[in-house]
């Protein structure tokens, strides 16, 4: 099994570039929200003080508990961001049960049942990524022990350690995509971003250290048994004028290889000449048919494929090519971050009111029938120019993403 140290389990206070490659930096997003968008989101739970709680050690080592992901977390960062005292943030469950670092889709669908003109889904989104673009991920570290993540990667972008961790994004199985930030992460993956598109459209999940390495999702590797103690060792820490550099040094001493190679590295020509962002949905289906018989991957990608709403899968494919794309021809809005956050914004929101999101979270969360009737049913059927559309500048009404 996996285990993470990452984005939430030590955030250093130091100069931004302690993290610049390992973490991706938000900048501040300023808008008009309303108090009614996080009320929502917090509504769905309950108390904010019930799943999150947060102090400072006496070295300047700032702990944030989570019992769940609430809009919390931020407040804490926010006011730690600027505080000369806090050197580094140690973010980690309260429960040695699994924690899910997605928000509770189920609780809030339900919770606006039956009311047909309900925004729910548009001030959800809003209240992500207006969290998301809030947060500069300066002195941060994610230490995830027993976490599984379906969603909310910005979290969890460039990891620090694994053991018991499962990551996947099976967005597509609830009739929406993979968001988040997860399209940059999969741009600069191996193949050419050829191996996150196929983890993005299949949702396959990573349960292996080398593999998350290998993604680009980690940067080390912390066995289960060594958490501990280096937990102990950050807290008993004298920082220096560096405070990076001195969490980088408890990281290289507590840190090994893992046990295993990457499968995934083993797979990258199959992925690659699949995946690759020059093919269409049905070329890619296509391709896994004629090696299903001979390779077992190939037969696990379909049937991960299979779960996905046609629609969503085309999306996915061709937002992932876009970002990919738009990386390696330096593209002045799609090879940075902020520009894909601001495209992947108009996305969200509009991918969010379609029926294939409602269809697909009763499907597979509320009823449980895992029999999603999709509009449209197949990959065939899904209009090119509809897929398209979800790309455009968003109407005047409608604020766009500032980053």
């Amino acid at each position: 099994m996996l285990k993470l140290i990452d984005i939430s389990r030590f955030l250093t206070r130091s100069s931004p570039s302690f993290f610049s490659a390992n973490y991706l930096s938000f900048a501040p997003l300023h808008s008009s929200l309303s108090h009614r968008t996080f009320s929502i989101m917090a509504s769905a739970s309950s108390s904010a003080d019930e799943f999150v709680k947060g102090n400072i050690h006496s070295n300047g080592v700032a702990v944030i508990t989570l019992d769940h992901m609430d809009i919390k977390y931020k407040n804490f960062l926010d006011q730690w961001e600027e505080d000369p005292k806090v050197k580094c943030v140690l973010i980690e469950g309260s429960s040695p049960r699994a924690f899910s670092a997605g928000m509770d889709i189920k609780g809030v669908l339900l919770k606006f049942k039956g009311q047909k003109h309900t925004s729910c889904p548009k001030d959800i989104h809003r209240g992500v990524y207006f969290n998301m673009q809030d947060i500069r991920v300066q002195k941060a570290i994610h230490q995830l022990d027993g976490w599984r993540n379906n969603g909310f990667w910005y979290w969890l972008i460039r990891s620090r350690s694994f053991t018991r961790t499962l990551l996947a994004m099976p967005e597509n199985g609830i009739g929406l995509f993979p968001d988040v930030g997860f399209s940059y992460i999969a741009a600069n993956s191996p193949g050419e971003g050829s191996v996150g598109a196929y983890l993005g459209m299949t949702g396959k999940r990573i349960s292996n250290p080398a593999d998350a390495l290998y993604v680009g999702l980690g940067t080390h590797y912390v066995p289960s048994g060594n958490l501990g103690s280096l937990k102990d060792s950050l807290l008993a820490s004298t920082f220096s004028e560096d405070p990076h550099q001195d969490v980088a040094a408890l990281l290289s001493k507590y840190s090994t290889q893992p046990e295993s190679e990457s499968q995934l590295k083993f797979l990258l020509p199959h992925i690659a000449s699949t995946f690759g962002a020059n093919k269409s949905v049905g070329e890619i289906l296509e391709e896994l048919k004629k090696h299903q018989q001979m390779a077992g991957w190939a037969k696990e990608a379909l049937d991960g494929l299979a779960k996905g709403a046609p629609f969503s899968l085309c999306l996915t494919q061709k937002y992932f090519a876009k970002v990919a794309s738009g990386l390696r021809s330096n593209d002045a809005a799609l090879s940075k971050l902020s520009g894909v956050m601001k495209l992947e914004y108009r996305i969200a929101l509009r991918s969010s009111l379609r029926e294939d999101f409602t269809e697909g979270v009763r499907a597979v969360l509320v009823d449980k029938d895992q029999n999603p009737k999709w509009k449209p049913p197949s990959v065939e059927e899904v209009n090119v120019q509809e897929v398209e559309t979800l790309f455009e500048p968003l109407e005047p009404s409608t604020q766009e993403l500032k980053v």
